[in-house]
């Protein structure tokens, strides 16, 4: 037998750090190459990772919750000699994958395509087969390689409830599609800690020196928190941003959505938005660019990727419709649900994550009128929309109820001034105003 360490693997995307979810395996689990060991999360998604190595796990570095640098142990496996020249082989073959950047490492990196990426979720899902070689002589294979059975368990989020909560996730039925536990089944199971032990739990954790109030608990900035952190914190710094905001007319879009309705059924509010958005965007398209700040310049794009900001359990993502531009309402429509759907169960690719050139903010469905937004850097503008309500309305001299909402742009003074702003913000308003004119001259 040797011993063989795993080193977390370069995860792609520039990133140098995990967060430690979750051990799938325990000491003295046996595995199979290519069984995955640990769940993870970067600043761009949650992912599962595989072990190059066959054989009995003799140590986990790490704790769960902890921070993992790439590069550092993360499993040390006993090899057994008789396949410990394929092992050896498998490993080699796993970390040349890696450092070329395939799409056969971990799932949801790399160059591989889309459903080359489905086959390999569906595959890991399955219990990794317990080789036979690797049981103790004096020990049953089924005593030695018992691994107890995942229950379906799509969110990260999930997991991490059940921990908080004490919940064996073995023992809960799902409720939702294919068994997949949901949080609600979580919550239906577990309670809370008591009053006593969350006390107990959070004793010693000091005092605020500021206010003087006792601090119940800390909470780290750790993985997508972290990244979003960082990220909004450098727009306010290096940005520039200045808002402007107008009160809008919506009444006729939502009569034009009615008319879309038949037989297809017609796209939502904000892909007909979108599409008004990517339109005026071609019309100005310093709002559509980038500050290089080392050569400096400002790099327009020939093209749009229009990002959504979209809140999740995990925090705020801003998955991007790529070539936007080449897309009609419907076409919009169908990317803006799946990637909205896909951010928010976990299932959002990395890449669908980091190529926006323009977002799209709908903190109407928070139940807000408007905002002031953070724009999304290296971005230089982002468009909010509020919640749509019935205002009392000047039509033709008399006052009428109306269907109105305010669209706030923010955008960066350094690529465009305020009359370029205003024009892009008017342009978009008069397109919802009267959808039916602007639809014909897009």
């Amino acid at each position: 037998m040797s011993e063989e360490v795993f080193t977390l693997p370069d995860l792609g995307e520039g990133l140098t750090e995990a967060t430690l979810l979750q051990w799938l395996v325990k000491v003295g689990d046996v595995v199979a190459v290519d069984a995955p060991v640990a769940e993870v999360e970067t600043a761009k998604a949650s992912v599962e990772v595989p072990s190059p190595f066959e054989g009995r796990i003799t140590r986990l570095h790490g704790d769960e919750g902890s921070t993992v640098q790439v590069g550092r142990p993360l499993i040390t496996v006993d090899v057994p000699p008789a396949t410990g020249d394929v092992d050896s082989a498998a490993a080699d073959r796993y970390v040349a994958e890696e450092r070329a950047g395939s799409g056969n490492v971990l799932i949801g990196y790399g160059t591989g395509d889309g459903a080359a990426r489905r086959r390999r979720t569906a595959k890991k899902r399955e219990p990794a087969p317990q080789p036979t070689a690797l049981a103790d002589a004096s020990t049953p294979l089924s005593t030695a390689t018992a691994v107890p059975p995942r229950r379906p368990v799509q969110s990260p989020i999930v997991r991490k409830l059940a921990r908080e909560r004490g919940v064996d996730l073995t023992t809960v039925t799902g409720s939702g599609p294919g068994g997949l536990i949901t949080r609600g089944d979580v919550e239906m199971v577990g309670r809370p800690l008591s009053q006593a032990a969350s006390h107990a739990e959070h004793v010693g954790t000091g005092t605020d020196g500021r206010t003087g109030l006792p601090i119940r608990t800390r909470v780290p900035l750790t993985g997508l928190r972290r990244a979003v952190a960082a990220t909004l914190s450098r727009s306010r710094s290096e940005i520039p941003e200045a808002t402007t905001w107008v009160d809008v007319d919506v009444t006729e879009l939502l009569e034009l959505r009615r008319t879309l309705g038949h037989p297809d059924p017609a796209p939502g509010i904000l892909a007909m938005v979108a599409r008004f958005v990517v339109a005026g965007l071609t019309r100005f398209p310093e709002l559509n660019s980038r500050v290089d700040t080392a050569r400096q310049e400002i790099t327009h794009f020939d093209g749009i990727n229009l990002g959504l900001a979209a809140q999740t359990d995990r925090g705020l993502l801003v998955p991007a419709v790529r070539d936007a531009h080449r897309l009609g309402m419907r076409g919009l429509d169908t990317e803006i649900r799946r990637l909205t759907t896909a951010a928010r169960d976990g299932t959002v690719q990395p890449d669908e994550l980091t190529t926006s050139s323009f977002t799209l903010n709908n903190y109407g469905v928070l139940g807000v009128d408007g905002s002031a937004a953070i724009i999304n850097h290296p971005e230089v503008a982002i468009l909010g929309m509020g919640r749509i309500i019935r205002r009392p309305w000047v039509v033709d001299d008399a006052v009428v109820p109306r269907s109105i909402v305010q669209l706030s742009l923010v955008f960066d003074h350094r690529v465009c001034d305020g009359g370029t702003a205003g024009g892009f913000l008017r342009f978009v308003a008069d397109a919802i105003e009267s959808p039916v004119s602007a639809m014909a001259e897009l």
